[in-house]
């Protein structure tokens, strides 16, 4: 059996990791790296303290002493003790992720686990979970904040994504690609352009832009609300001539995103 009161507010355990870099007892990695100046490498961890009976021994799931569950999950590579989540070690990622793991696949261009409607489905970026978080600039590989898949194919954590969101932003800051769908709110601005015509002075002036979403140059209508890529339709596109970016300043409503695996 599990112990009774036990853990903290990262995982569910009932013991304490020996930290292999000081020597001292922690609940976890994370409460270790938040009271240290240095880190705990998970995988070097060789021994544990019990909970309930405090015997120092091997890392392993159960106490060799009373007997108690040190964690419903358990994997010795990253000795990682938790209640069950589903979880499962990825070998190529190399560390364990909250599945199950039938819902998962690793890409091995992109270095990931992805859910699996994304299997053929997504473009690829090479080690791209290796990449820090374009907003945070947090690492991304090892969080357990749960990571946001972009279309042009880069992560950033999830609440990053919505706090993006929140703010009116609606491309990637790594590549200005449009971070959803955004047909319906170009068909808006098609309608407010076709209501809002330019003064006589401008009608017929052409600029020279590039598409941030299909990378087409392209010489279009001027407008202020927005320069339209004649290639995809699409307005997040940059006036080449100046470098200004031609946005508008909705905000778009968030959808539903793919997601990758929490780390654990």
């Amino acid at each position: 059996n599990m112990a009774s009161a036990a853990g903290c507010e990262h995982y569910v355990r009932s013991c304490l990791l020996k930290a292999p870099c000081c020597g001292k007892l922690y609940v976890c990695r994370l409460c270790h790296d938040a009271e240290e100046n240095h880190q705990m490498d998970r995988f070097r961890v060789r021994e544990v303290q019990c909970s309930e009976c405090q015997t120092v021994q091997q890392a392993q799931q159960s106490c060799q002493q009373c007997h108690v569950q040190f964690g419903e999950y358990y994997c010795d590579i990253c000795h990682l003790f938790d209640k069950d989540k589903q979880q499962y070690h990825c070998q190529p990622c190399g560390i364990c992720r909250i599945g199950p793991r039938e819902k998962y696949f690793h890409c091995e261009k992109c270095n990931l686990c992805l859910a699996r409607d994304l299997h053929g489905n997504h473009k690829c970026v090479e080690n791209v979970s290796r990449q820090n978080c374009p907003v945070c600039m947090e690492d991304i590989h090892t969080s357990r904040i749960r990571a946001h898949v972009l279309p042009c194919g880069h992560l950033l954590h999830m609440t990053c994504f919505d706090d993006m969101v929140k703010t009116g932003v609606y491309r990637c800051p790594l590549c200005m690609h449009s971070a959803w769908n955004m047909d319906d709110q170009w068909d808006q601005i098609d309608i407010e352009i076709s209501e809002s015509p330019m003064p006589t002075e401008y009608q017929g002036a052409t600029v020279n832009i590039i598409c941030n979403d299909c990378q087409a140059h392209c010489t279009v209508p001027f407008h202020v609300l927005g320069m339209k890529c004649n290639r995809c339709g699409s307005y997040n596109t940059a006036q080449l001539d100046t470098g200004n970016a031609a946005e508008t300043n909705m905000v778009p409503e968030l959808q539903d995103q793919p997601e990758s695996p929490t780390t654990q």
